[in-house]
């Protein structure tokens, strides 16, 4: 299996090559018709994206090069300098030598020696005459008598992808119907055609989902210059590192939660870091630290935006939920500091005092909520007042093929997506107790409400009647999720099994009921609805006596 570096060197080359035969391209039009401003500004754009990727792979001396070639063409682009007379016969060897360049460290062999090139490059900056002998002069023969290659790189639209995937998950869904069919039957052909099947599917469903995979980097490139400008609108001194640029991710999740993240950072600029006469009295340096973070934990990526700040003060935020009529005071002291930053992600909810520019506009972090479980992914909040406050977004690697836990109720099969769900356990009736007319269950030493599914998805809006024990026989199969820092406890009749199931959306009346998040069908023929946790837990909450 190939690195990550070797896949990215073989990117490299490949747009490295690709770029190479539009230099030759456009420096050859722009020969003949030195005023085409398009010629000439491609080729800047070509000669400044090959400098930096060169550089970012470590290849010094292409990177040099492109970067005096690129200087000579802005003077071009701003009429310092003209595309004529001597300056021509230097920028055909420069960019033949590039070839021979490139093709060399393709192959890994030695780049020729460029010295005297670039001494007539810095020459025709400081506007002397180049010099008669360039180490180009043989690169124009090898290249025309070079075979003529194409990139080994294609670029496709996303929405082909996109359409690929779908094909993938109808793929995968009909191999389950065969697998289970083989087994019925009990035909050993079959089984050898139906195991063969599941293997290609596999591979497909993989190879897939690796090609709409990139890097977070591509994502977290952009905000140094988001950090500087928003920064100066506070007029607070922030310093942004990066890590986990490389960690990899579907190309759709990292666009669904752009916004998210853009608001996350805007967020803890605004609201977290400290002015710096502020941070000086707190012995905190005049400079804020902003940090942004990703890797991988089992299927999921973890991205993190970290600030040094002054945290959260959760009793601001209960008295404000108090206020707002959110939650009564009662309960507001009872609730757990997990519990109390959930609260931050209501519409509407805001702790700001001043309205600016980037905080108090009336767009809180429910925006980063909705993305969030739009993926079915999980935000987590770690802070501690004075010291600084974390948020972790949990996404999945792709959002086609989720793990599911399936269970029944009712002799129907449902499926709940395992990044919400956090155990699953069976109990007795008396390792159950009854609080305020709700069973809890004492779960790894966390208390955590309890509600039978049925009850649940009945057919009202009404309160649920208060809990009572005297209603459950035997082993109750109870699965714990977990939902912005709230868990819940969901009794089903029985668990099945837990498997990988490609989600299609529901179609009408059923798109009217928030409690599904799509459908999937099982191996068996039978369509499987996807209930949502998130709409789940909200249930609850307005439904709890």
């Amino acid at each position: 299996m190939k690195s990550r570096e070797q896949e990215y060197r073989e990117i490299f080359m490949a747009e490295a090559l690709e770029a190479y035969d539009a230099m030759s391209q456009h420096i050859s039009v722009l020969e003949k018709k030195p005023e085409d401003e398009s010629a000439l500004n491609e080729l800047f754009r070509l000669m400044h994206n090959l400098k930096a990727n060169a550089r970012a792979m470590g290849f010094t001396e292409v990177g040099e090069l492109a970067h005096r070639m690129e200087t000579i063409f802005g003077l071009i682009r701003s009429k310092e300098r003209t595309f004529g007379g001597p300056l021509v016969p230097v920028m055909f060897d420069g960019v033949d030598t590039m070839g021979a360049m490139i093709r060399a460290v393709n192959e890994d062999q030695p780049v020729p020696n460029i010295s005297k090139l670039l001494e007539n490059l810095d020459r025709l900056v400081s506007g002397e005459e180049p010099l008669v002998q360039t180490d180009g002069a043989g690169a124009a023969d090898d290249d025309a008598n070079r075979k003529l290659e194409l990139s080994d790189l294609v670029y496709i639209q996303i929405k082909k992808l996109d359409h690929l995937l779908n094909l993938v998950g109808e793929l995968i869904i009909d191999r389950d119907r065969v697998l289970t069919l083989s087994k019925e039957i009990g035909d050993s052909a079959l089984a050898s055609v139906a195991a063969h099947l599941s293997r290609i599917a596999d591979d497909l469903q993989y190879s897939v989902m690796d090609a709409r995979l990139v890097g977070v980097g591509t994502l977290f490139n952009k905000f140094p210059r988001v950090v500087r400008d928003v920064a100066s609108t506070e007029q607070k001194e922030v310093e942004l590192s990066i890590s986990g640029q490389d960690i990899q991710i579907d190309r759709n999740i990292l666009q669904i939660i752009a916004d998210a993240l853009l608001h996350l950072v805007r967020n803890a600029i605004g609201h977290g870091i400290e002015e710096p006469a502020e941070r000086r009295k707190a012995g905190k340096t005049p400079e804020g630290h902003l940090e942004l973070s990703a890797q991988t934990e089992r299927d999921d990526v973890l991205i993190r935006i970290s600030d040094d700040g002054r945290g959260i003060d959760v009793e601001s935020v209960r008295r404000k939920a108090v206020q707002r009529g959110q939650v009564s005071a009662e309960a507001a002291g009872r609730m757990s500091n997990a519990e109390v930053y959930s609260l931050l992600f209501e519409a509407g909810f805001s702790t700001a005092d001043q309205v600016t520019e980037i905080s108090g506009r009336g767009v809180g972090l429910d925006v980063v909520k909705l993305a969030i479980d739009s993926l079915g992914g999980q935000v987590r909040v770690d802070s501690e007042l004075g010291k600084g406050t974390t948020f972790t977004l949990v996404l999945p690697t792709s959002i086609a093929v989720k793990g599911a836990l399936l269970f029944e109720l009712e002799e129907h099969s449902y499926a709940l997506p395992l990044i919400h769900t956090d155990s699953v356990v069976s109990l007795w009736p008396e390792r159950l107790n009854v609080v305020g007319g709700v069973l809890l269950a004492e779960i790894q030493g966390e208390n955590v409400p309890v509600v039978s599914m049925r009850e649940l998805l009945s057919d009202s809006d009404d309160t649920l009647a208060p809990a009572t024990k005297a209603t459950l026989v035997g082993r109750q199969d109870i699965i714990i999720t977990n939902y912005n820092s709230r868990k819940l406890g969901l009794i089903v009749d029985r668990f099945l099994r837990q498997q990988d199931i490609v989600i299609k959306p529901v179609s009408q009346p059923l798109d009217m009921i928030d409690l599904f998040g799509g459908v999937t069908l099982l191996g068996s023929g039978q369509v499987c609805l996807v209930l949502d946790v998130p709409a789940l837990t909200r249930l609850f909450l307005a439904r709890r006596p």
